[in-house]
């Protein structure tokens, strides 16, 4: 995991490549063009207005290979007036993306729309990439079935190895599988750094050289991230735009124009009714704050993601709510005021959800597990701040980080926004 927002999952270094082996042996390569992307090619061409999607993680929240295809387009195609949607957020995967998906993408009507998620989602397991990734997809054509879909992986060290032994990754061998369902082109962004690395002319992490010494020792090998995982815009992220400009010559002509055919679903549980459900203030029990974003820090901060922001710091305050559906879960914020949340669903035994972990030393988007797998219909949630605060110099300690100012440690607060539900909530 990493500072800055830029929080992944590094579980998969040490997990077996995959159960299935169909997701992940097929013969690796840097582009897949499928049927293409026929109707935002021919709309670029044209000149027309065309917004382009950018669905991921930290790697595209950077200023790197998102700002650069951007740029990239609108020099390709001149007369065409090409805008950004920027739906990145750091250290979330496509199981939150699909829920976010309405609100950080389709309401600004994308032409076409860049996924990228390989990296956060690198320790889940392929059957719920599956049902995420095929809810990325079904949602977007129910919305618009003109709109075009590309598949993005980007990588971290540890999945280099995978690709110079010719085999994918296996959270981007598990979206191959979705992709080739729906036809959708994929670009491995990282292929050919893993190529460049295997033959010494890429260092995959290192620090880029600041003096003529280092420089005459580096030689003609360029330096691609400093932490194993974020390219260096001016070198790492270089190397990603090549790729997609290798890619869209390979993917330019394939297809035909006109709306993508929603065929059966891949799996039958996939999450194309995930929901995002902003808060309402009758789910709320009395001492809760609506922050209003034009006075309130965190509030302006994340309001481009959250709709409605609510604060309680009481023990005892609770959310209540009933959906009928499979799984449920709150997006929220960690912090490092924050404390824990007590979960009741139905009749189960309550768990203690820690809203705290050995990164907050600033706030950050989170979401907090509910329950998932339920038996389909309506149950009822209740989310009860709890007395006590985690042991939070000790959960730092885990990073080597410190409490700098107890008074902003000394609370035991929680941040809520939203109900996360595969279903609908209910009255």
């Amino acid at each position: 995991m990493y500072r800055s927002g830029w929080i992944i999952s590094v579980f998969f270094l040490i997990l077996p490549v995959c159960t299935r082996a169909d997701t992940v042996l097929r013969e690796a390569v840097e582009c897949r063009p499928r049927e293409g992307l026929p109707n935002v090619l021919d709309k670029l061409k044209e000149g027309g207005s065309v917004r382009i999607a950018y669905l991921g993680g930290s790697i595209t929240a950077q200023p790197g290979w998102r700002v650069k295809t951007l740029e990239w387009f609108r020099q390709t195609y001149p007369h065409a007036q090409v805008s950004e949607i920027n739906a990145a957020i750091g250290g979330t995967g496509s199981d939150l993306g699909v829920y976010r998906l309405e609100n950080d993408v389709l309401r600004h009507k994308p032409d076409l729309l860049f996924v990228e998620f390989a990296v956060n989602d690198g320790g889940t397991a392929p059957e719920q990439i599956f049902r995420s990734m095929e809810g990325i997809v079904r949602k977007t054509w129910q919305a618009d079935p003109k709109t075009d879909i590309c598949f993005v992986y980007t990588l971290v060290e540890g999945m280099c190895s995978d690709l110079q032994q010719g085999r994918y990754p296996r959270a981007a061998g598990a979206m191959e599988r979705i992709a080739d369902h729906y036809r959708i082109p994929t670009i491995h962004m990282g292929f050919e750094v893993a190529r460049l690395t295997a033959q010494n002319k890429v260092i995959f992490t290192g620090k880029q050289p600041s003096t003529d010494a280092e420089r005459e020792k580096l030689g003609n090998r360029i330096v691609f991230s400093p932490d194993g995982v974020h390219p260096y815009v001016e070198t790492g992220h270089e190397l990603y735009l090549q790729a997609v400009v290798r890619s869209m010559k390979r993917i330019t002509g394939k297809g035909s124009k006109g709306p993508h055919t929603l065929k059966e679903p891949f799996v039958p549980d996939n999450w194309e009714n995930a929901t995002m459900v902003p808060l309402q203030s009758e789910m709320l029990s009395e001492g809760w704050e609506k922050l209003n974003p034009e006075t309130h820090g965190l509030a302006r901060r994340f309001s481009n993601r959250m709709p409605v922001l609510y604060k309680a710091d009481q023990p005892g305050q609770t959310i209540r709510f009933r959906f009928r559906g499979t799984a449920a879960e709150m997006y929220d914020l960690l912090g490092p005021d924050c404390g824990q949340v007590i979960v009741r669903v139905d009749d189960q035994d309550p768990i203690v959800r820690p809203r705290f972990d050995a990164y907050c030393t600033y706030h950050r988007l989170a979401t907090l597990t509910i329950a998932r797998g339920l038996k389909e219909g309506i149950h009822t949630v209740e989310l009860e701040i709890h007395p006590d605060q985690p042991d939070k110099a000790a959960i730092l300690a885990r990073r080597n980080e410190k409490i700098d100012d107890p008074k902003r440690f000394d609370d035991r607060a929680w941040y809520a926004g939203a109900i996360l539900v595969l279903g609908e909530v209910v009255d």
